[in-house]
């Protein structure tokens, strides 16, 4: 159900009534958002009218790569998370088939600024990031990689910024209806349904869209833990095993989304009111069966060796989010120049409910153990923002203004006392895993109880403002500016005690930016920007709550008074067009991390006493990263193939940090990412069919009581297409055809010393699996 608006959001619907009562308002519409100054047709959009490429950004002075989703759409990416498998120094850590939190540059996603038609949206994570499946992929016109930053807008994005543009009412004429289904490795098959229509309407124009998608994951899991490691014992496979888990994990979901958007443009005075909402039913079903030998398997628990069932887990977590975002615009050009007022309300809703059921066979009595975790975070945002542009002779511009915004942040994670008891012998006879469940031995659970550090609310309050010049001159596009932002914070956390129940904290940063474009040779250009940029702590780390045992055996403690990290970045680049429609560039980027959070050794003695610590976050670390990104997209048309496309990009990523263990890239990030593919499309009998590979490189993460070490399987898709006229399409895509696997090794210590001596708590090895997905997909544009 949506969520009605609040008395924020009715702030953006008084711009609608104050714009019915303006005159320039009711001019006839101008239909000419598009470059070329034309409306798209529903019927380009379902008909392609050849191969999309990268577009080159002309509007402004930053290195921004653009692509539109023609770009994308003949993969019948579901989401904007798979859609940006494809662009160039886009990686993700997520599940096999699932693309969640980008990491742009290969960062941890908190590092990576996500903008919805160029506004930020909150999400349940504690990093700030926002997952990018939660956006269906169909509802996207366009992606923006923001290589650098502008004083424009906010400092959040020290690894860049992805921008998700959205259809609006100027870029479609008529409408179109999708529908299809999705075959998964289990013959699960899923339904895909959506449409948009988008016209005149008045003196304006609008444009709806729908979508529901059907989500299934059905992934296994392979675990094998030992007492040491390789790196004190080659033969630790045999000498030093313990047992081995196989795991199902099934996730399953439903997603509703919907967007809207209504614009006027006037002699003088342009209005636009924009929205989406998106709703998800989600269950992550696992089911883990653990053993006391590397391969067997017997049924009955009463078996004898090998292959005891030492432990039997089922854990199911429901998940119902809401996610909803409206912004309006009025802008009005008069004497003094152009002055424009936005006002947004962004609003994110997540219900988490997990219980944990499980049985201990691998004892002289037999324990089952319940355990019931509710998490609910509601995440609210509204802005305003103001601005004013004068021209300054006929090739520069003086933009200035302000931004507010009020963000409020409740946490409430509440657990059931855990339900804990002996099993009788009659509850182990005959236990047959594959025929029963844990579930059936579960007792009432008692009431619900906070957790330490986890009922929190954070309210920050931001003002902002920035001024920059901007020049166009043929040739040369050029922008300097400097933003200067501060910050109000204020967090109460209800389960500490009284004294420290209540903390604020208050910071500012001045963000300095400059861009240049110049146009070399024959069409060739040169790109450069430097921009100090920030990223504002964790949630998690600012509750001043002590997690007990929360890393390795060591205590966690929140810090309310962190400042935000900081970072100077440079990127230098070349574009060069190629043909009709082709680019080709390359990047180079440099960042320097200052304030780098990093987790500290108090030297107090940690709850599990001696030999463990208390740890807490501290800005008191440095960090480097820099790489070098390469991309090309172009038809062959200068070897006589002007309806074969090819595209492909590479990166090459590299960062530094020292912690207390020494030295190491920032936690998460791939070494290299690249993908490449071809479309070939077949005029003479309205077809087209084509194909993308993609891989990224070794990550490696480490804290304190635990190292990582990622590695993903090659991604290969596959699409046919046939057309019908100028109105009707049928796509056949195969994904993950390569049967991708997900590969994690884990280092894990019980003490900071032990992990320095290299003397290991368990050594695990895991493997997860997902087979194909084959998608049908119609379309039929009106």
């Amino acid at each position: 159900m949506i969520r009605p608006f609040r008395l924020h959001s009715a702030a953006t619907l008084a711009i609608v009534a104050a714009l019915a009562a303006s005159p320039a308002a009711a001019q006839d519409a101008a239909p000419v958002q598009n470059e070329d100054g034309t409306i798209t047709t529903s019927q380009e959009i379902v008909v392609l009218g050849g191969i999309g490429y990268r577009n080159r950004s002309e509007n402004e002075a930053e290195p921004v790569v653009s692509y539109d989703s023609e770009y994308f759409q003949r993969f019948e990416p579901l989401t904007a998370g798979d859609a940006l498998k494809r662009v160039p120094s886009v990686t993700f850590l997520s599940d096999v088939i699932e693309s969640d939190g980008a990491r742009l540059r290969g960062l941890p996603p908190g590092y990576t600024q996500i903008l919805i038609n160029g506004e930020k949206v909150p999400g349940s994570n504690a990093d700030r990031s926002f997952f990018l499946d939660r956006i269906p992929a169909e509802l996207i016109d366009r992606v923006e990689i923001v290589r650098s930053s502008s004083a424009r807008r906010t400092g959040d994005a020290v690894a860049g910024t992805l921008n998700i543009k959205l259809r609006d009412g100027y870029e479609l004429d008529g409408g179109y209806i999708r529908a299809g289904g999705l075959l998964f490795d289990d013959n699960e098959l899923e339904p895909s349904l959506g449409g948009v229509v988008g016209g005149a309407l008045g003196p304006g124009r609008f444009l709806l869209g729908g979508n529901f998608q059907g989500r299934h994951n059905p992934k296994k899991k392979l675990s094998l833990r030992y007492g040491d490691s390789p790196e004190n014992n080659p033969d630790y496979a045999t000498d030093d095993f313990d047992n081995r888990e196989d795991q199902r994990d099934t996730r399953e979901g439903k997603d509703y989304s919907f967007n809207a958007t209504y614009d006027i443009k006037g002699d003088s005075t342009d209005f636009s009111v924009n929205g989406f909402y998106v709703h998800t039913d989600r269950t992550e079903d696992e089911r883990s069966f653990e053993y006391d030998d590397p391969t067997a398997v017997n049924g009955p628990v009463r078996a004898t060796p090998p292959g005891n069932l030492t432990v039997d887990n089922a854990n199911v977590a429901k998940i119902n989010q809401d996610n909803y975002s409206v912004n309006g615009k009025l802008a009005h050009r008069w004497s003094a120049g152009e002055t424009s007022l936005k006002v947004g309300y962004a609003y994110f809703d997540e219900d988490r409910f997990e219980t944990e059921y499980e049985v201990e066979f691998d004892r002289a009595l037999p324990r089952f153990t319940g355990d019931q975790t509710r998490t609910g975070i509601t995440d609210k945002e509204f802005s305003v923002r103001l601005e004013h542009e004068v021209e300054l002779g006929d090739t520069a511009r003086l933009v200035f203004g302000g931004f507010w915004q009020d963000k409020d942040r409740d946490t409430s994670i509440t657990e059931a006392p855990r339900d804990r008891y002996n099993l009788t012998a009659a509850d182990r006879q005959g236990y047959d895993q594959f025929a029963r469940n844990p579930t059936e031995f579960v007792r009432t659970f008692g009431a619900f109880v906070p957790a330490v550090g986890g009922v929190n609310m954070i309210e920050e309050k931001r003002l902002d403002g920035f001024v920059l010049v901007e020049g166009d001159m043929p040739g040369v596009k050029w922008e300097a500016g400097v933003r200067y932002e501060t910050t109000d914070l204020t967090i109460d956390d209800l389960t500490v005690p009284a004294a420290l129940q209540r903390f604020t904290n208050d910071y500012d940063k001045l963000l300095p930016s400059a861009s240049v474009k110049i146009d070399v040779g024959a069409r060739g250009r040169i790109t450069a920007s430097a921009a100090r940029t920030s990223r504002r702590p964790e949630f998690n780390y600012l509750s001043p709550a002590t997690l007990e045992a929360e890393l390795g055996d060591n205590d966690l403690v929140g810090n309310p008074l962190l400042d935000p990290e900081t970072s100077w970045g440079f990127d230098v680049g070349y574009e060069q067009r190629l043909g009709r429609s082709g680019i080709a560039g390359i990047n180079v980027f440099y960042r320097k991390v200052n304030d780098l959070i990093e987790l500290t050794n108090t030297g107090e003695e940690g709850s599990e006493g001696p030999g463990t610590f208390v740890y807490q976050p501290q800005n008191i670390g440095d960090g480097k990263v820099y790489g070098v990104e390469f991309d090309l997209s172009t038809d062959l048309g200068f070897v006589g193939l002007p309806d074969t496309g090819i595209f492909g990009n590479v990166s090459w990523l590299d960062s530094k940090i020292t912690d207390e263990f020494g030295k190491r890239r920032f936690n998460g990030q791939s070494k290299y990412v690249y993908n490449f593919g071809l479309i070939q499309d077949i005029r003479s009998i309205g077809a087209a069919f084509g194909a993308t590979y993609r891989k990224q490189g070794r990550a490696f993460d480490r804290t304190v009581g635990e190292e990582v070490f990622t590695t993903y399987g090659a991604d290969l898709e596959i699409f046919v297409e046939k057309r019908f006229g100028k109105s009707f399409t049928i796509r056949a895509v195969g994904q993950n055809l390569l049967n991708g696997a997900k590969r994690e090794r884990f280092n894990k210590f019980t003490t900071v010393e032990d992990q320095i001596d290299r003397n290991f708590d368990e050594y695990e090895l895991e493997r997860e699996k997902a087979g194909p997905v084959f998608q049908l997909m119609a379309r039929y544009a009106f």
